[in-house]
């Protein structure tokens, strides 16, 4: 369980970068998406298959995890989308709600009982979002769209926490994102008719950026986010991930001078945020603490 912590907020840790990358990508969102996804499965694939570490599976066993691989390629599409129509800060942000919708979701779909404290818990996050959001309307289309991406990425973590008790990191992680390439590039001349972009290659700095966001902050933090999954549960995975925004807003900070652009409320949220972290965190320590009395 500790060596699972310390990937899930290793994971975290290099998922605070994807906002950073996000806003410095010339891209819109659905091309960032398609290169993030070209790069990475070209790169697990060499990967794997040098280690002899990838599983072939039937097309029935591929059904579920392709299905779940569209759900992360959602939420990253309109996670970017919030950053192109805001700013990283307001974006990441938004992300924060993801622990909400795991504690509403995951009961439903696993059939369990809704946890009063993860609810309590959650509601601190809302309520932090609340005042972040309530003095400012001028981002309502970035807030939307994070909100929504918030939701599919509860969503991914729960439905990837059943296929994990059947199969191993590399093979879910490489047919997810396969998968989620193929419906992506299958769907993206639609996404370009209504949402047009040059269809030029990235400039070197964009591949130089896309090469990272492959790289550190989807084939390192997925393989982190696995192996932790096998240990911890999706909500509190989910609810470590609103330490994500702390990361990306203090490099925006630094990078974009985005402190600028907001106000005494925006830090209040952030507050309640981290302070709903790290009483679940708490809670997971004394759970640990218990089980090894």
């Amino acid at each position: 369980m500790k060596k699972a912590l310390i990937q899930l907020h290793l994971s975290v840790f290099l998922a605070g970068f994807t906002g950073i990358l996000g806003k410095l990508i010339t891209l819109n969102e659905g091309m960032l998406v398609w290169y993030r996804l070209l790069f990475t499965i070209i790169t697990l694939y060499i990967l794997f298959r040098w280690k002899g570490m990838l599983t072939r599976l039937t097309f029935k066993q591929i059904v579920p995890i392709g299905l779940t691989g569209m759900i992360v390629v959602l939420h990253w599409l309109f996670f970017y989308a919030s950053i192109k129509y805001s700013n990283v800060s307001i974006a990441v942000v938004c992300f924060a709600l993801t622990s909400l919708f795991t504690a509403l979701f995951d009961p439903l779909i696993n059939r369990g009982r809704l946890d009063k404290t993860e609810l309590l818990l959650s509601a601190i996050t809302l309520f932090g979002i609340f005042l972040i959001f309530h003095f400012d309307t001028q981002y309502r289309t970035a807030i939307i769209l994070g909100i929504i991406s918030a939701m599919f990425a509860a969503l991914f973590t729960i439905y990837n926490k059943r296929l994990i008790a059947k199969y191993d990191t590399p093979t879910i992680t490489f047919y997810e994102l396969g998968a989620g390439f193929v419906g992506l590039t299958v769907l993206l001349p639609g996404y370009l008719y209504f949402f047009p972009q040059p269809l030029a290659l990235p400039s070197l700095s964009d591949v130089s950026y896309l090469l990272i966001l492959a790289w550190a902050c989807t084939v390192c933090m997925y393989m982190l986010l696995m192996n932790a999954l096998t240990k911890i549960s999706p909500f509190t995975v989910n609810l470590s991930f609103n330490l994500e925004p702390v990361y990306s807003i203090i490099i925006a900070f630094i990078l974009f001078h985005e402190n600028k652009q907001l106000t005494y409320a925006f830090y209040i949220g952030l507050a309640c945020i981290i302070l709903s972290v790290v009483l679940q965190m708490t809670r997971v320590a004394r759970t640990i603490k218990h089980a090894h009395a």
